[in-house]
């Protein structure tokens, strides 16, 4: 009997893994591959939620953990994380010498993990390559250099796909499998409204909204500025009746300027808006069906959570300042600056206008999935690892 591929996955926040989740667990199941799940970044903050307690709880071992972290909100202190990072992940790495390592998107902690592992000659695997993000983050620098450092590709949709194509990256590495947190969607495992109005005590006969804003890295100073006028949006319409759930930011250069403004509007305490550093993927999908599909509410900030999560759901969503700029979305989602009135106004139409909300409940999701993760699991353990696949060719 042939031993199992190892392979190793590796996560550094609480988005990211919402979206592997399907592909770790397509992984496990699989008989053939065995996972090792190296968790790092954010999910070992407590600023952040450490939301490594929610890997553990959804039952998945946690084979190592990778010190990335920094103390300092600034682009210096995301270079040294990325420096850090490859000296603890290529020991990890060397340990246990995967026949393949599996990263996710675009942040700086899944860049180390692709430098770590393509400079070892490790198989690697990205998934979530191709897209565009042109709002000022410096996604797109990083996804497409993690494509060319890459040996396969996972993309969302065929437009990346194609991109992926058009970077010089041969046809046979690239498989599009859709997006994988969509298999979850559609298996309906995310919280029912009855758990969500009794965990955060709302009135489901009420409008909820839930926000979510992050920095942008290149205008990472700015941070704090240019989520105020969001927050201030967020108390006018909750002084109007509207439940606002806040969460927290992710941990890119300029979060904690983020966090800051929402501790003091936490301290403010004021009626109907909530706050939790992170939802978990159970309840946040949980959230975007209630505001989508089932009742009146929207997404509200500049996650990409909220163009790529929310069609199928049928969840309108209101999509603040530059950070998704190119992104591929549907016609449920509003564009607004940083201003107050804007926002709110925003807002208002994704709450109340009936027109908008028919559009959205039932507008084409440009983003395919249901069985990503068992493509994903199909490919690691049948394609040949052989030196074709480590030595890399232009196309062009």
């Amino acid at each position: 009997m042939a031993a199992k591929r190892k392979i190793a996955i590796f996560t550094g926040n609480r988005a990211e893994y919402g979206l592997q989740v399907p592909i770790i667990r397509a992984i496990a199941e699989h008989p053939d591959l065995e996972y090792f799940l190296l968790v790092s970044g954010a999910h070992l903050q407590e600023d952040f939620g450490s939301t490594v307690k929610e890997i553990e709880r959804d039952g998945f071992r946690v084979h190592s953990e990778v010190n990335l972290v920094s103390e300092q909100d600034t682009l210096f202190a995301t270079a040294q994380a990325i420096g850090t990072g490859v000296l603890s992940l290529s020991k990890i790495l060397e340990e246990i010498n995967p026949d393949f390592h599996v990263v996710y998107a675009d942040r700086f902690e899944g860049f180390a993990a692709v430098i770590t592992s393509s400079q070892m000659g490790i198989p690697t695997a990205h998934i979530e390559g191709g897209d565009i993000t042109e709002g000022g983050a410096l996604d797109d620098s990083v996804r497409h250099a993690m494509t060319k450092l890459s040996h396969l590709h996972f993309t969302t949709n065929e437009i990346a796909a194609e991109r992926v194509r058009r970077l010089g990256e041969e046809a046979w590495r690239i498989f599009n499998v859709g997006f994988p947190a969509l298999d979850l969607v559609k298996l309906g495992n995310y919280a029912s409204n009855e758990e969500i109005s009794s965990k955060f005590n709302m009135d489901l006969n009420r409008p909820i909204l839930i926000f979510t804003q992050h920095s942008v890295s290149t205008e990472y100073a700015a941070a704090g500025q240019q989520v105020t006028p969001a927050l201030s949006a967020m108390k006018v319409l909750a002084r109007k009746g509207v439940q606002v759930m806040i969460t927290y930011p992710n941990n890119d250069a300029g979060g904690k300027r983020i966090i800051n403004e929402i501790e003091r509007l936490k301290n403010e305490k004021v009626e109907n808006l909530f706050f939790m550093k992170s939802l978990g993927r159970y309840y946040y999908h949980g959230f975007l069906h209630l505001c989508g599909q089932t009742g009146t509410g929207a997404c509200v900030g500049n996650s990409s959570s909220g163009i790529k999560e929310t069609p199928i759901f049928g969840c309108p969503t209101v999509n603040i300042g530059s950070r998704q700029d190119g992104r591929l979305r549907a016609m449920n989602v509003i564009d607004a600056p940083y201003d107050m009135e804007a926002i709110v106004r925003a807002c208002k139409k994704c709450l109340y206008d009936e027109n908008f909300r028919l559009q959205s409940r039932t507008c084409d999701n440009p983003y395919g999935g249901g069985d990503s993760g068992k493509q994903v699991a199909q490919v690691l353990a049948k394609i040949k690892i052989d030196n074709d696949l480590i030595q890399k060719k232009m196309t062009f």
